[in-house]
């Protein structure tokens, strides 16, 4: 019968997607793989960490730029009219990094290439869609869709260190990029389904009743002018920067830190892949929590965490020690991401999801090139990572106090689920 539900909610079908898109997308390949590159590209382009690291920083700083400005689109247009181009055309761009000459100005703006394009297939689109298919359900949906994302973070840097060691590293960025174009561009083509309402469902997979007109989650929210007023939005905002630039600057400096202290490269790429293991537990992990607690005593949690994982990089001299540090910093940087899409949906709703989670995915990611910046500026003037992990540590101790200042939610789920009935009562006074 045409009002049956399916028997799986097609709403994981589209978290599986996302997953994939996510596992093959910009972050693992340009995030937690960069260090695995760091030092491969400082023989080539003979040039110090510092300069190496601003790549990134350029990467992300245009990333920042165009969060907010992709978040716009989507909430005009769809995601996957921003999506399916974007996973096209960046791997494309990968797949033509053959054709890089030894000249450092031509990396740079291979990377700001790479940041633009990248963000129409980061957590941005994605989170959208997502979030617009779960409600009540929201935190694991958004978790499960991320922990693609930790996936690709967990195998990519083994595989990028095995290909950089065998082809060097233009070609490991060409053979991503044909995975990319041969994976995960027909996977989000033939499965990723732009909301519920198509369907016949709302959120979490609730049959909708046939003349229900009463209005769903999908448009109630903040603006973007009112969420730019809101005094939560600039403490989430800080505290997402604060932690933002800890745990990428970390994360990207792990392989080089531990290298420093005695350990071989694949040692070394082997703790870039714990982080993506750490990265598989936060999203899920957070996810799950999510649903059930207040999110900024989640928040709080994990970027505790953190704090304890930097103490260990920064007071410890041990591969042991060095290994434990990151899987925290990793974990820390698992849930933050899944954080900030869930607090955005609770605090400003959907109505302009889009644009709202974009400005605020865009401060981590902005946060992410300073941070990696500052900390390969730090080792260049002192020869040592612990004074920017001392700072680091400090950041990530305000973003904790932060985190408690926020209130109660504005769109909290059982609002969302006080409507389901409503509906449907509606309906059936109408039939």
């Amino acid at each position: 019968m045409r009002g049956q539900r399916p028997r799986v909610f097609y709403g994981w079908w589209v978290v599986l997607t996302a997953a994939v898109g996510l596992c093959l997308g910009s972050p693992p390949i340009l995030v937690f793989s960069f260090g695995v590159f760091l030092k491969a590209l400082g023989q080539e382009f003979h040039s110090g960490r510092a300069a190496i690291s601003l790549a990134f920083t350029l990467h992300n700083l245009i990333s920042a730029v165009c969060a907010p400005l992709v978040g716009r689109l989507i909430d005009r247009y769809g995601s996957r009219r921003v999506i399916l181009p974007a996973t096209v055309i960046f791997g494309s761009i990968l797949v033509l990094s053959k054709i890089l000459t030894a000249n450092l100005w031509q990396f740079y703006a291979f990377y700001l290439t790479l940041g633009v394009i990248g963000s129409g297939m980061s957590p941005v689109p994605y989170g959208n869609v997502v979030s617009h298919w779960f409600d009540r359900r929201r935190g694991l949906g958004l978790g499960l869709m991320m922990f693609g994302l930790g996936f690709g973070a967990m195998v990519m840097p083994s595989l990028a260190q095995r290909l950089i060691t065998m082809f060097g590293w233009r070609m490991a960025y060409a053979v991503v990029g044909s995975g990319i174009l041969l994976v995960s561009a027909p996977i989000v083509a033939a499965f990723l389904k732009e909301s519920p309402k198509k369907m016949g469902l709302l959120p979490d997979g609730v049959a909708r009743a046939r003349r229900a007109t009463a209005r769903d989650g999908d448009d109630l929210g903040l603006t973007w002018h009112d969420a730019w007023h809101s005094p939560s939005f600039w403490l989430m905002v800080s505290a997402f920067f604060l932690v933002g630039a800890s745990v990428h600057a970390c994360v990207l400096h792990t392989a080089a830190i531990l290298t420093d202290r005695g350990s071989t490269a694949q040692a070394a790429a082997l703790a870039s892949s714990l982080v993506g293991v750490a990265l598989l537990g936060g999203r899920v992990g957070s996810g799950y929590l999510l649903d059930r607690f207040f999110g900024p005593r989640i928040a709080a949690f994990f970027f505790g965490g953190v704090c304890i994982g930097i103490a260990l990089l920064w007071i410890g001299n041990s591969r042991e020690l060095g290994f434990a540090g990151a899987f925290l910093v990793g974990l820390g940087m698992g849930a933050e991401v899944d954080i900030i899409a869930y607090l955005t949906s609770r605090y400003f709703g959907l109505r302009a999801f889009g644009e709202i989670y974009g400005y605020a995915f865009g401060a981590f990611a902005l946060a992410g090139g300073v941070g990696t910046f500052l900390m390969g500026a730090g080792f260049d003037l002192t020869g040592s990572y612990r004074t920017p992990l001392a700072g680091f540590f400090t950041a990530t101790l305000v973003a904790i106090v932060l985190m408690t200042r926020l209130g109660p939610y504005r769109y909290d789920a059982r609002r969302a689920a006080e409507i389901e009935p409503t509906l449907q009562l509606q309906a059936g006074d109408r039939v």
